[in-house]
């Protein structure tokens, strides 16, 4: 029964996908123009990518994100895109690019990020996150490393490509260059000044993009930035988003006894931090996952009508997504996903005492660390969303620090705790009515058929600094498959996804 299960989940993903293919007599010259132009040069399309993705491009290595700047760099030069780096102080490059074209009343900005994640090599299957490795599906389903097919013969779609930044971010990138490719081998011109404004770490939480974009601020002039960044939804059909979560993050760390203790000698008499962070950690959320600190949901703004309309309009996944997962429940007291990601959310992304598994010893630790994220979405601040947490754990007992508590801190107050704030920007969202939001969706509707509307999309991007900053729109079109492992080990794209997001880029590129 577990087999039949899983098999005719599969089918209905199957099913779903094939469906983004289905189009009507209108479908835009310029998307078959880059499936064909594809066909033709999948090989060369592979090599430029697997190129790309070898070099490093954690945001802290800064050697090798010039690398990637420079690589990228002449990417579009060959393209004949009008390349320069934007350079501030102690960041990583911008890769800003601008096509100027004749009689163009319309100005749209391709946004994408070339870093990646931070990697630990020993939790990839084959230790090596830089050596693009291509299997015959997903490792979860028991997709095996295959060659690179010889030349001629075609790349299967459902094939998946490992390394970093598969998926997250530099699919788009690849993407972006090759319609351009395409479009140019048959003639097709664009309909829009077009500027490429690639991001080095955005990862990093973007700390220096805001001084960026105020340095290069006449440069970055535009009537929409596309930011190419996400995944599709969970039933592959193309979605595009018109705002993202903020976000923000910090570490806790609560203190027992200046040394480990033996749990025999000392068990029942010393504190034990890590019972005692659970204890705190636990405190926040209750059983439903809703965040209990005060005011944690205060300010949120309202969804238009045509907001909630599209979530009316938009498929249900969440059956599917539990089978996939193995999930016997979700939070949210029965509410759907796309509508609880339109909530804030207090989420422990680590959480670390003592050891376990065979280094674990019979101690009482001496520290308990965790590591938590909070998605704001608009209408939140982010500075004030930790504030209220702060408060929080002050309300169960805490005395709050920023550094190593000295030991005359440590005899006055019996229940310390350390926060370390690591910065964070707020929720941004674009109206979907706006003009130039309707000409994105008719673009992709012509070439897809009916796509999916998000208001929010889960992740986060910081599309403040375009929406809030420069006063421009931003709407989000990701390519990338939703189960690509994003952030953690084992990232991958789904060769389709790769494909269709080709041809995304030429229907953007030329959209009416």
């Amino acid at each position: 029964m577990k087999k039949q299960a899983k098999f005719i989940a599969v089918l209905i993903i199957i099913l779903f996908g094939a469906m983004t293919h289905v189009v009507n007599a209108q479908r835009p010259a310029s998307a078959d123009a880059a499936a064909r132009h594809r066909k033709a040069h999948e090989h060369e399309i592979m090599a430029e990518y697997t190129e790309l993705l070898s070099i490093p491009n954690v945001a802290s290595d800064k050697q090798n994100i010039r690398r990637n700047a420079q690589f990228i760099s002449k990417m579009l030069e060959r393209r004949g895109v009008a390349v320069r780096l934007l350079e501030h102080e102690d960041a990583p490059p911008v890769v800003y690019g601008e096509i100027r074209t004749p009689g163009a009343t319309r100005t749209l900005v391709f946004y994408a990020h070339y870093d990646g994640q931070p990697v630990e090599p020993a939790k990839w299957v084959g230790n090596e996150p830089f050596k693009p490795i291509l299997r015959s599906a997903s490792l979860e389903a028991g997709g095996s490393e295959i060659p690179l097919p010889e030349k001629g013969a075609r790349f299967n779609p459902e094939w998946r490509l490992y390394a970093r930044s598969t998926g997250d971010d530099k699919a788009p990138i690849l993407s972006l260059v090759t319609a351009l490719d395409a479009l140019k081998h048959d003639g097709i011109t664009l309909t829009s000044n077009i500027k490429f404004f690639f991001e080095g770490e955005e990862e990093a939480g973007s700390p220096h993009l805001e001084k960026i974009v105020e340095k290069y601020r006449d440069l970055l002039t535009a009537d929409a930035w596309l930011i190419c960044d996400g995944p599709v939804d969970q039933t592959r059909r193309q979605q595009i988003y018109f705002g993202a979560r903020g976000v923000t993050g910090f570490e806790v760390t609560v203190y027992g006894p200046k040394r480990e203790l033996h749990s025999g000698h000392y068990g029942n008499w010393a504190p034990n931090p890590a019972l005692m962070l659970a204890k705190l950690l636990a405190s926040m959320k209750d059983d439903d996952g809703r965040v209990l600190v005060k005011g944690f949901y205060d300010g949120i703004e309202p969804l238009s009508e045509t907001e909630k309309k599209a979530f009316a309009d938009a498929p249900d996944n969440d059956s599917l997504l539990k089978k996939e997962l193995g999930l016997g429940w979700s939070e949210g007291g029965g509410g759907r996903l796309i509508e609880l990601i339109n909530l804030p959310s207090l989420n422990i992304r680590g959480f670390s005492s003592a050891s376990v598994g065979a280094t674990a010893r019979n101690v009482i630790p001496s520290t308990a660390t965790a590591s938590i994220d909070i998605r704001l979405v608009k209408g939140v601040d982010h500075q004030k969303s930790v504030d209220r947490v702060m408060e929080h754990i002050r309300s169960q007992g805490y005395f709050i620090v920023e550094s190593d508590p000295d030991d005359q801190t440590r005899l006055k107050y019996p229940k310390i705790l350390k926060v370390v704030r690591q910065g964070g920007y707020n929720a941004s969202r674009t109206s979907m009515d706006l003009a130039v939001s309707r000409q994105v969706i008719t673009a992709l509707e012509s070439a897809y058929g009916r796509i999916i509307r998000m208001p929010t999309l889960g992740g986060s991007v910081p599309l403040y600094i375009f929406t809030d900053y420069l006063k421009a729109p931003a709407i989000g079109i990701p390519i990338a498959n939703h189960d690509n492992n994003q952030h953690s080990s084992n990232e991958n794209i789904r060769l389709q996804n790769l494909w269709d997001g080709i041809e995304t880029m030429a229907v953007l590129l030329t959209m009416k």
